[in-house]
């Protein structure tokens, strides 16, 4: 059984399917809806075809609300940009394993911020490569649609590297007692982003996912609140 309980899901609306010109009152609506997280996608326009916010707008939407803040750098050389995102008041910064090749680097700096470090995935990344970094982040994401656009449908494939992943989690957390330096207990934390509602949502957290990433699908609902709290408990 992969599936962690419901008081362990956490739910993250991504900012990027909100309202860009009403940041900050996006981010307090998403507060008062009873979201645990605001997910910010930082885009450069060069490792995806998009561009997005930079350290001003996460300034901006961090002085609005107490919300933990995570952000996806979708970005080439992460590690350039590490100072800068955390001064604009990041709480979590995830980085693309196919977007540096100081992978391990950029994540002992980020953990050196005194913040949370976590690594991203790309749905054609091969699953290989996630054990070896299990015990040098806080959180694995694993895309659940090409990186760079939101609307795009859930990739199901994917699923099975989330069980994958669980699945290997709980059988070091057995030995280990906890696979993150900066945690002291199961579950570690995986993310899984893209295409996500209410109709498929259950098969993610099924799998072993326990934050949920979710933009089109929480904003067009009529009730924010609903919606959320309904995903939290799918």
């Amino acid at each position: 059984m992969t599936k962690v309980t419901d008081k362990q899901i956490k739910i993250a609306p991504s900012i990027l399917a909100g309202d860009f010109g009403r940041l900050a009152e996006e981010a307090k609506r998403l507060e008062n809806a009873g979201a645990d997280s605001i997910h910010i996608d930082i885009m450069d326009g060069a490792f995806v075809p998009n561009l997005t916010f930079g350290p001003r707008a996460v300034e901006a939407i961090n002085r609005s609300t107490d919300l933990y803040l995570d952000l996806h750098l979708m970005i080439y050389n992460p590690y350039d940009y590490i100072e800068r995102f955390v001064a604009a008041g990041a709480d979590s910064i995830t980085i693309h394993f196919e977007a540096t090749e100081e992978v391990e680097a950029t994540l002992n700096y980020i953990r050196k911020c005194n913040i949370r470090a976590a690594l991203a995935f790309n749905p054609k990344t091969s699953l290989s490569m996630i054990p070896k970094y299990l015990d040098k982040c806080d959180m694995i994401l694993l895309m659940t649609v090409q990186p760079g656009f939101g609307g795009q449908s859930l990739m199901p494939e994917v699923l099975e590297k989330v069980k994958f992943t669980r699945d290997l989690c709980n059988q070091l957390g057995i030995a280990e007692k906890g696979l993150s330096a900066n945690s002291s207990s199961l579950p570690f934390d995986i993310q899984v982003d893209g295409g996500i509602n209410l109709n498929n949502v259950g098969q993610c957290i099924a799998a072993g996912a326990n934050v949920i990433v979710a933009g089109t699908s929480l904003f067009a609902a009529s009730d924010l609140s609903q919606a959320i709290k309904k995903m939290r408990n799918s």
